[in-house]
Parts: C-alpha cells; sequence; structure tokens
C-alpha cells in the first residue's frame, strides 16, 4: 500500500516517537527530537547495524572520534573549498531552494523569478575558546568519515590490525541544508552509521562488491520489503571527486524511491590527502609481502534517522477486524520499541493488578516491557499494534486459579495460554524465533 508521509508524521507525534523541536516555541526548521518511543527505536536500529558491523565480524573495530577537529582536517578533506549545494532564491516570495532540486526555471511554490544560482558552504562555523576571531575557527564535522581517517594509524597499530580491516563509527553529524524537509528525511542534524574499510590495493572491487551485496541484505533481514529496495549506481558525472565508484541503496518513500545509504570506492584519496597535509606517515607496510602501500577505502555509508524513518514506513499497516481500523506496526521484532506490554483485564481487582505488575517486573530484566490499565483490552491491544508491540500478555480472572496467562501475536491476533511460571522464558524464545511458538507441538 502506498502510505503518505502525513499518516506517519502524525502517528509519530500521537504515540511519542518524533517530536518538532522547541514546539512551544514555533519550532526551529527541520529539527526532530526522538520520544520516547521514538529513542528506543532508532537505538534498536543503532544496535542491529554494530551488532552486524562489529559484533559479527572478526575484521572490525569500534571508534567513538570528536565532532569538533582541528579545521587542517577539513581543508585536508576539501569540505572547506568544495563542501557546498547551488542555492536560489525566489525575488517574489524569498523562498530558498537547491537549484539540483528545481524541474523548472521558475519558484516552485509562487511561479516567481529566481536569482542566479550561487555556491552555499553547508558546514556549520563556530569558535573555539572565548575570543571569535580567525584564529578559533573551527566547525561541526559534516560528516564522521574524517574522524575515522585521521585515526587509522592509531587503531591499526594499537589493535595490531592486519589489512583488509575496518573502523565503525555512530555518531552526529550537522549540514546546513538549503532545503531541509520530508519530516526527518533530510535534517541539519542527523546520525550516521558509517564504516571505513581499508584494503590493499587491486582488490578495492572485490570488496566493494561485497560490501554492496552485505548492506543490501542488512535492510532485508531487518523486514525491509524488497520490492521498496533498489541499487543505483551513479554515473560517472555524479560522482565524488574522490570516488572510483559508488552506489546507492535506494527505498521507496512516500516522496519517491530515495537514496537509503550509500557505498563508496573512496581509493587512497582520504588518507593520501590527509599524509600530504599533516606530513605524517599513514601508510600501511604489509610484513608478509614486505610491500609498502597506502590502502584503498571501502565505505558503507548509512543514516540512522533515515533507516529509522525507512523502517517505519515499510513496517505500516492499516487493515479491517471486524468492520473497524487497525493500524500496525509490523516492525521486525529486534527493532520494536516495546517488547512486551502486560496487560490486566480488571484494574480494579488488586489481585489482578499485582500478578500483571510481577510479570512486567520479571520481563524488564531481559528487554523493553511495560505494564499498561488505562483503557478496555480491546483499547490496550490496538494502542500496542499501533506501536509495534509483538507480543501482549493478558492476566484474568482465570489467571488466578490456573496459573496461567494468554499472550497475543502482534501480527496475527493468535492467542495462546502460557503458564506463568515459564511466561518469561516462553517470550525469549518468540521474540528470539520472531514467532509465536505452539506449546502443542
Amino acid at each position: 500500500m502506498t502510505i503518505e508521509m502525513d499518516k506517519i508524521v502524525s502517528l509519530c507525534k500521537r504515540r511519542g516517537i518524533i517530536f518538532q523541536n522547541s514546539e512551544i516555541y514555533g519550532g526551529i526548521g527541520n529539527t526532530w527530537d526522538y520520544g520516547p518511543l521514538g529513542v528506543e527505536l532508532k537505538r534498536n536500529v543503532k544496535e542491529a547495524w554494530w551488532k552486524s558491523a562489529v559484533y559479527e565480524r572478526d575484521d572490525m573495530e569500534g571508534l567513538d572520534a570528536a565532532i569538533l577537529m582541528n579545521p587542517a582536517a577539513w581543508e585536508a578533506s576539501g569540505h572547506l573549498e568544495s563542501f557546498t549545494d547551488p542555492l536560489v532564491d525566489c525575488k517574489k516570495c524569498k523562498h530558498r531552494f537547491r537549484f539540483d532540486d528545481l524541474d523548472g526555471e521558475v519558484c516552485p511554490d509562487c511561479g516567481g523569478e529566481l536569482t542566479e544560482s550561487r555556491s552555499f558552504n553547508l558546514m556549520f562555523k563556530t569558535f573555539v575558546g572565548p575570543v571569535e576571531d580567525s584564529a578559533s575557527v573551527t566547525y561541526l564535522r559534516p560528516e564522521t568519515a574524517q574522524g575515522i581517517f585521521v585515526n587509522f594509524v592509531n587503531v591499526q597499530q594499537m589493535m595490531r590490525r592486519k589489512i583488509p580491516f575496518g573502523i565503525a563509527q555512530i555518531g552526529k553529524s550537522f549540514r546546513n541544508e538549503i532545503t531541509p524537509g520530508n519530516f526527518t528525511f533530510r535534517t541539519r542534524e542527523f546520525e550516521q552509521m558509517e564504516i571505513e574499510f581499508f584494503v590493499k590495493p587491486g582488490t578495492d572491487e572485490e570488496w566493494y562488491q561485497r560490501w554492496v551485496d552485505e548492506r543490501f541484505r542488512w535492510y532485508l533481514d531487518l523486514g525491509i520489503n524488497k520490492e521498496n529496495l533498489r541499487l543505483r549506481d551513479h554515473e560517472s558525472t555524479e560522482l565524488a571527486h574522490y570516488a572510483k565508484s559508488c552506489v546507492d541503496i535506494e527505498y521507496l518513500f512516500p516522496m519517491g524511491w530515495c537514496e537509503l545509504e550509500g557505498i563508496a570506492n573512496r581509493s587512497d584519496f582520504d588518507l593520501r590527502q590527509h599524509a600530504e597535509h599533516s606530513r605524517k606517515d599513514l601508510s600501511y607496510f604489509d610484513e608478509a609481502a614486505k610491500e609498502k602501500y597506502i590502502p584503498y577505502v571501502i565505505e558503507p555509508s548509512a543514516g540512522a534517522d533515515r533507516a529509522t524513518l525507512a523502517f517505519l514506513i515499510d513496517a505500516y499497516r492499516e487493515e479491517k477486524v471486524k468492520g473497524d481500523k487497525r493500524v500496525v506496526l509490523a516492525l521486525q521484532h529486534r527493532l520494536a520499541p516495546i517488547k512486551v506490554a502486560v496487560l490486566p483485564l480488571l484494574r480494579n481487582r488488586p489481585d489482578i493488578v499485582e500478578a500483571a505488575r510481577s510479570i512486567a517486573a520479571d520481563l524488564r530484566t531481559r528487554y523493553k516491557a511495560v505494564y499498561d490499565d488505562t483503557a478496555s483490552i480491546g483499547r490496550l491491544y490496538r494502542r500496542q499494534d499501533e506501536i509495534g508491540t509483538p507480543y501482549c500478555v493478558t492476566v484474568d480472572v482465570q489467571s488466578l486459579d490456573d496459573r496461567q496467562v494468554t499472550v497475543r501475536e502482534r501480527d496475527s491476533m493468535r492467542q495462546v495460554r502460557v503458564p506463568i511460571e515459564g511466561v518469561v522464558e516462553y517470550l525469549t524464545d518468540c521474540l528470539n524465533r520472531g514467532e509465536l511458538v505452539d506449546l502443542t507441538g
């Protein structure tokens, strides 16, 4: 089904997933806050990425580089000179646009005449220290990659790594975008999940393809519909100056096919540039081959915010149940903000409430679980469906006699009775398998 972005925005506001930043003051252009459920969802996305990129590999190290860097690093990388967008203004309504986003030669909002295109640097400038002069100028990083490159030798030598190996990082980046929009798709403050994988020249094309395949598969493994994903190779005219080749993993967002992640063969440009500007040796010496070289770099670069948005959109379902509309976020279990909700059938029965709260407390030792008695059982189910909770546990009057509870699955709405004594292990098994476990077989 085709999903309108307005439905996603409404759901996110209504259910505490994403809020407009500084909303009580009228907000600030395309800056968003992740609410109680949104922070859990985005955290799960990042943890799934880190597990796949770092923990499940034997050729990867992690890093958390600082946001502020010596300005010389940005001169070496080329950002000070060329990290720009083409900007035009409408002479009539004064709205600003990226020139390469426009289809025609007039303002898309009012039809007014546009100014000539001019370059606009995307880096946020700030100052270090008490005096705001040219000597104290620095920048908020527009990407996390340079923090990895300047630490290449540190990581390689301290961790005794041999080529090929990679360095992974999750962190905030900042870009003074001209035309932010489409909810959290393009924002001025965003979080990247980035890998710089260092390889021997001549093996770079093989590693490039391996990373393209692996990163595409990651989204499928976490539940994205394959029909909503595609690969798009960059034309020679759009390749970055440092790139030997580049491909985008694109997702079919409500506004059309847009980049979800880029995988680039950056050649040896970055290490060579930093070696030249810093006058430090950033080469690698292969002891076995008695060979010294500047490694090539394969860069899979994903956005945590874009990935989170894509998972939200792809999981959104609307269906009719007994004549009523049911909204479901069919999130893969690893991504769901809440894994289990425990619901008492009668909130005015202290014995039922006590049993439900006890089960919820036990579940919280394993994963994110909640207790909720703020509505009827039907409304509670719908609320949990809408935020993607895979399982609900209902404690009823019969539970006091037979010491069993009802476990309900989100997607199929199937229900099974499970002994209270084993409910934590049972739900853990269900979450690990990704499906309701049949106790009869």
